[in-house]
């Protein structure tokens, strides 16, 4: 259970290296495992007689429904119990629920657990970040944060490599192989957490009549960083749900060059955070994050132009590389326009953007396949929604250069 405010891990700090390795360990859990892994299993559930496809697509819509309300209740949480004490009852409750997954109980019991696995993974991303970026020197943010968003990609790689291995031995195989790993992870990184943030849960500010919230809290540029990265999450759809199928079965190249040019997706995930992280670090997180959507909206757009492999590769590479890294810059861009008190409430704000977002994009482009039958109309929604948010940020940046701070 979550630790109360008054009770506070009295142990030697970590070192920096692994206070960053414990946020790569929470994100690779809770959204590598527990949100990546589960698309590579839905051949194999289907397969198995586990469910439809229906049913499959149903449970996998469940989990981005719990990343929203584990979002939205990552902040609240965090003003009332220690932030590493959800750390680790998130990580607890991800891990179960994987290994839960590998109980063919039915639609209900899987419901559920995808739901559960759904909200720790956005209790982790809420949390962990903001925790160990801000245990990192100002001068190193950039590359700490690239190092936890490796994570993601990592799970990403694992699950699309194994899978189909595991897969061969039964369904259950797979899950436990997930959940085994995720509990060892765990304990791993039991006691590498930094006590930075917990200063801010003291009984003595829990008592104050109200959370203080200083007026830049909700500056302009905080509100368009909230747009352009809900613009994010719709851009972000095409690849991370219609990816494989369009290649797999509209391209009629098979499962097995799918799920290679998604592992490709999870290689440069694991490397384009730490890209952008050193870019951040020498041209400040504005720029770096400003650019990426731009970058990204062309990735994405590729495929309009061709589909031979050079331009199927180029774009499973750039999607995946800036899949993360977006997310590691945003984190990064908070801790420049906001004070260490106000960032984690901030993260979780614009997670709960793009959680609705991306949930909302996927149904919306799902209903324009369904209607359409055309993956062209889904990148170009895609690249369409990057692309606004660039021309936001860029005219956002523009003004503020233009008018002069108020006296």
């Amino acid at each position: 259970m979550p630790v109360p405010a008054a009770v506070r891990d009295r142990g030697q700090e970590p070192s920096q290296a692994r206070a960053a390795l414990a946020g790569l360990t929470a994100l690779l859990v809770g959204v590598g495992f527990g949100r990546f892994g589960y698309p590579a299993l839905i051949p194999a559930l289907i397969l198995a007689g586990w469910f439809d496809a229906a049913q499959a697509g149903y449970l996998g819509a469940t989990n981005l429904a719990g990343y929203l309300v584990g979002a939205a209740l990552a902040p609240r949480l965090a003003l009332r119990f220690s932030a590493t004490g959800l750390i680790r009852t998130a990580l607890v409750a991800a891990t179960t629920a994987l290994l839960a997954c590998a109980l063919p109980l039915g639609f209900a019991w899987y419901f559920v657990w995808r739901l559960i696995s759904g909200i720790a993974g956005a209790v982790l991303m809420v949390l962990a970040g903001p925790k160990v970026v801000a245990f990192a020197p100002v001068g190193r943010r950039g590359r700490v944060g690239g190092i936890l968003f490796v994570g993601v990609g990592f799970g990403i790689v694992l699950s699309g490599t194994l899978t189909p291995w595991l897969a061969r031995y039964g369904v259950p195989h797979a899950w436990l192989a997930f959940g085994i790993a995720s509990a060892g992870l765990t304990a791993g990184v039991w006691t590498g957490w930094p006590s930075t943030g917990e200063r801010a849960h003291t009984s003595a500010e829990t008592r104050a009549p109200a959370p203080q919230r200083p007026r830049g809290a909700v500056s302009l540029p905080v509100l368009v960083l909230g747009v352009t990265y809900g613009c994010y999450g719709v851009g972000f759809v095409p690849h991370t749900v219609f990816w494989v199928d369009y290649i797999a079965r509209r391209l009629e190249l098979g499962l097995v060059v799918g799920g290679g040019y998604w592992v490709l997706f999870g290689v440069a995930a694991c490397c384009g955070p730490l890209l952008t992280g050193w870019c951040a670090d020498h041209v400040g997180f504005a720029r770096s994050y400003r650019y990426s959507l731009l970058a990204n909206a062309v990735f994405v757009g590729l495929p309009l132009l061709s589909a031979s492999p050079w331009a199927l590769a180029v774009s499973s590479l750039g999607v995946g590389g800036l899949a993360t890294a977006i997310s590691s810059l945003a984190l990064g861009r908070i801790s420049e326009l906001a004070p260490p008190a106000q960032q984690r409430l901030i993260w979780g704000w614009i997670t709960i953007a793009f959680s609705v977002c991306y949930a909302g994009g996927g149904y919306l482009l799902s209903f324009l396949l369904a209607w359409s039958g055309s993956y062209a109309l889904l990148f170009e929604f895609g690249a369409a929604a990057l692309a606004a948010a660039f021309l936001l940020d860029w005219a956002a940046a523009s003004i503020r250069r233009r008018v002069p701070p108020a006296q």
